[in-house]
């Protein structure tokens, strides 16, 4: 007798011991039992109505019902072990595959993250307008490559200014101290020693003037804390600037993001051409990769780390000038109608400047036989010169043009303000404010509800027009009688008065009115 059948005697037996025992139930049981089997055989007759309209086959629905099937029979399943290409037919990637693979592996030991912890002050206005300071725990990340056997690692500065405690760890996971040896905010470079006696796997600084556009490059950091990665792309230009002082920098398209400052730049080698410090991003509140990424090139790199080593600090030329690009308004004021040079308007006293004749409104031509075309270069220039040099510099002066000899002098090594936060501004105006070296902020929600107004000053550059003028913690409430709201109406009032007139400006300093004013330049 076939399985089928059985199964259909074995329901007919329990339907029948089903109803008699129905027989035998209380009568409200009874009755929910009946209601329910009603309930049953309605929803399959309305299931096999709905099954028949469609077309369905009737013979199939009831034979699915008296059909069992297996629960877990598995799928039919056959996949290839055969890969889409054999490595012959792409021998070239193939290769490059590898080349990749071991560079990486040859330069990750080398590069390190790392983390920081810092107390930051911020100078505040209490309800009398005196400054008062507070305090807030700071925490950062960054990248370094060990560049000495006994564990040197260089960084960018702004990865560790101000923190007080550095953490570093390794590619495999080991994690050490660190000690500040010395630092070049100008260029943003920072010297770190690892606290430990073990000997390290340094990276080789390359030799950046080498550098190609177009070159295969790599860079390897700790983006966004995550740890080691490498990206790869190539150098996109070169002499490129973000500042007076961060000239000739690297541009690439390999990906960097917040995070992998500090980190090397490395060529098929594995030879460090560049330190990256920078990104472009249109989003400065929250900034990301674009595509652009800027890096410092490794000859200006090795200079500073040898001077560091050396003496503790940087060593630049200095001439002692304050000068100003050739714009319209330079030119039509001093008459001159040449192309290129740059224009002196301060000479510090006892300087090698003043010793040399240099004269406010002086236009410096060419500086040790290269012709100055702006600014920059010549700061370059300066600063690059060797201690105790003599340069010559051609000069033109009220139509006149003359030769002078100056000594370079050691400079300080001066800490550099951050770029001022404003709208729509000129790169002329920027120069100006770089030059006045004021930077101010808007005023707290808790500072206005207490009735002030204007900006407050936040950093005074000691070389800048304004030292010994104004000072940190001033409350500026207006410009040349004019009434200052916030900081970008600070900034564009002092740009535009400054080149042309004595710049009077109201303050609260310690509680007390004060005017002051800031000369023309």
């Amino acid at each position: 007798m076939s399985s089928g059948i059985l199964l259909r005697l074995g329901n007919l037996a329990l339907t029948a011991i089903f109803w008699r025992s129905l027989s035998h139930m209380h009568p409200a049981i009874k009755h929910t039992l009946s209601l329910l089997v009603v309930f049953v055989i309605f929803f399959f007759l309305v299931f096999a109505v709905r099954k028949w309209q469609i077309g369905g086959d009737w013979s199939k629905l009831i034979s699915s019902f008296a059909e069992t099937k297996e629960v877990g029979e598995p799928e039919a399943f056959t996949p290839t072990t055969v890969a889409a290409l054999d490595l012959d037919d792409v021998e070239i990637l193939s290769r490059l595959n590898d080349e990749y693979a071991r560079l990486t592996n040859a330069v990750i030991p080398s590069v390190v993250s790392i983390d920081t912890a810092g107390i930051k002050t911020e100078q505040l206005i209490d309800m009398r307008g005196r400054p008062r300071i507070r305090s807030y725990p700071t925490q950062g990340q960054g990248s370094g490559v060990i560049v000495s056997k006994e564990g040197h690692v260089i960084t960018n500065h702004h990865v560790i200014a101000g923190q007080q405690k550095i953490r570093i760890t390794m590619n495999n996971g080991d994690v050490y101290g660190a000690t500040m040896i010395g630092e070049d905010p100008l260029l943003d470079i920072a010297v770190i020693k690892i606290d430990s006696d073990k000997k390290f796997i340094p990276l080789k600084l390359g030799d950046s003037s080498e550098v190609e556009v177009g070159q295969l490059v790599f860079a390897i950091g700790n983006p966004f804390g995550l740890g080691e990665a490498v990206t790869q792309g190539i150098i996109s230009a070169k002499e490129r600037s973000l500042s007076d002082y961060q000239r000739d920098l690297f541009q690439t398209d390999a990906a960097i993001n917040p995070g992998n400052s500090g980190g090397p730049l490395v060529n098929l080698r594995g030879e460090i051409i560049g330190i990256n410090v920078a990104i472009f991003s249109v989003d400065k509140e929250n900034p990301s990769f674009q595509g652009v990424s800027f890096s410092i090139p490794s000859n200006a790199v090795n200079e500073s780390l040898g001077q560091i080593i050396a003496r503790g600090r940087p060593i630049r030329g200095f001439l002692g000038v304050s000068m100003r690009d050739l714009d319209t308004t330079v030119r039509t004021e001093l008459g001159y109608s040449g192309s290129n040079g740059s224009a002196v308007y301060i000479v510090n006293p006892g300087s090698p400047a003043e010793q040399a004749g240099l004269q406010p409104g002086d236009i410096v031509l060419s500086y040790s036989g290269t012709i100055i075309d702006n600014t920059r270069q010549l700061i370059d220039l300066v600063q690059r010169s060797p201690i105790g040099q003599e340069v010559t510099m051609k000069i033109w002066r009220e139509n006149v043009k003359i030769t002078v000899r100056a000594t370079i002098t050691e400079g300080k090594t001066i800490r550099k303000l951050d770029p001022p936060v404003i709208d729509e501004v000129s790169e002329a105006n920027l120069g100006i404010l770089e030059t006045v070296g004021i930077r101010v902020r808007n005023l707290s929600g808790i500072e206005k509800r207490r009735g002030f107004g204007g900006v407050v000053v936040t950093d005074v550059s000691p070389t800048g027009l304004a030292t010994n003028i104004i000072e940190s913690g001033d409350l500026i409430i207006a410009l040349n009688h004019a009434q200052i709201t916030n900081s970008n109406e600070f900034y564009l009032r002092l740009a535009a008065s400054v080149p042309v007139q004595k710049t009077n400006i109201h303050l609260i300093r310690a509680g007390q009115p004060l005017r002051v004013s800031i000369p023309t330049l």
